[in-house]
């Protein structure tokens, strides 16, 4: 086959040639703009599940399908050692210029401005001179809105002004936060305080988020009414239907087909993790030699695609942890045998250590995103079939 006609696209945040499988939260979510635009009130969204599910691709469909709708939108990826306030003005710089294209009042328009330029200095307000931010907004800060310096009250504020500024035009905004989980906790408060005063004011403003399986116990730890405060949409594997159908409409389009045995095959390989689809069907795509493409061809190309994902998708991340952060990881991997999360007693018990003693090693592999606290008392891996990985690999 055509290397050159090759379809399919993993890599991260990249848009598969064919999203399948995700109908039910777009039309979720257009449903919410759809009640927005009417003046009902609407909770604030958040997509939650491990790497490699489709969960910033998915982030990126709703961001359009609001810019469809000539809604105002920005988008930032929180890291664990930034703070909200300055990637969120930049955020929301971008939704107010989009607003203002078709806003009547520019006067209204640059008082806006001003409000987000005196939120965004607030960032840097404490630093030297020379290590002081400036946002890049042409207007004169204005005083006395969401420059407090109290991230809580600051971010209602200003949110409440964005809205309004939107309403002005009958339009919304929305705004895209990737990597949620990685918020400070002063961060996450002040979000779902903010959340909390639009939706009960029916403001046209949503939060869009998207983060690990242990989000929502994240929010949950902030503010008690956070359970009730957001729609969450757990973004799982692919069924076999909607597996098939990413690999087979791409394809067609290039006038090949696929065996249902090759299908078969390619499924159990990648046992519908989007990711893990696209890296397979791109493997064997190569590999074949011509349509349509059969059983034979998965498994000749399955080590090539095997290959590149312990070099890219497990092997980058295990580089990232420490010698004692892999030998937890290890011990994990032993006893997670249907890679579910398994309980820290039993992770210390299979190391011969006390569980006091391995905190530090926990807690660094949850900062750096390799695994994720489930619940109280259990952990697991962010990544699908990393255990499986690890057992395949030498201690």
């Amino acid at each position: 086959m055509d290397p050159v006609r090759n379809p399919y696209a993993p890599g991260a945040g990249q848009r598969p040639p064919e999203l399948a499988g995700r109908g039910k939260q777009l039309d979720a979510f257009d449903i919410v703009l759809e009640r927005i635009a009417r003046g009902r009130p609407e909770r604030s969204v958040m997509l939650t599940g491990l790497r490699g599910v489709g969960k910033t691709v998915l982030l990126n469909q709703l961001r359009s399908a609001a810019v469809s709708r000539d809604w105002g939108t920005g988008k930032i990826e929180a890291r664990p050692d930034q703070e909200l306030r300055r990637p969120l003005s930049s955020a929301l710089h971008m939704a107010a210029r989009a607003i203002a294209k078709t806003h009547h009042n520019q006067e209204r328009v640059d008082d806006f401005l001003g409000i987000l330029k005196a939120f965004a200095l607030r960032a840097t307000a404490d630093k030297g001179m020379r290590e002081r931010w400036q946002p890049g907004i042409d207007v004169p800060a204005v005083t006395g809105r969401a420059d407090s310096g109290d991230i809580e009250i600051d971010l209602v504020e200003l949110l409440m002004e964005a809205a309004a500024l939107a309403q002005d035009i009958g339009a919304g905004i929305a705004v895209f936060i990737d990597e949620m989980q990685d918020l400070g906790p002063a961060d996450i408060s002040a979000i779902c305080g903010a959340c909390h005063e639009l939706s009960q004011d029916a403001a046209p403003l949503i939060v869009v988020g998207a983060g690990l399986p242990h989000l929502p116990a994240v929010l949950s730890a902030s503010k008690s009414y956070s359970e009730r405060l957001f729609s969450y949409h757990r973004i799982d594997r692919l069924d076999r239907v909607s597996a098939d159908r990413a690999l087979i409409a791409p394809a067609e389009r290039e006038d090949v087909k696929f065996s249902d045995e090759a299908l078969t095959a390619l499924y159990r390989k990648a046992d519908g993790y989007p990711y893990f689809v696209q890296a397979y069907g791109k493997a064997t795509w190569d590999q074949a030699p011509g349509s349509p493409i059969t059983a034979e061809d998965v498994e000749v190309a399955a080590p090539t695609a095997e290959e590149e994902l312990a070099v890219g998708f497990f092997g980058s991340r295990y580089e990232r942890a420490t010698p004692a952060e892999r030998e937890y990881m290890r011990a994990m991997a032993d006893l997670s045998g249907d890679e579910g999360p398994v309980a820290t007693s039993a992770v210390a018990v299979e190391l011969g250590r006390k569980p006091a003693s391995l905190s530090p090693a926990r807690d660094g592999l949850i900062k750096k995103g390799l695994i994720y606290s489930a619940e109280r008392g259990t952990i697991g891996f962010t990544v699908p079939h990393f255990g499986r990985y690890l057992r395949s690999v030498a201690t």
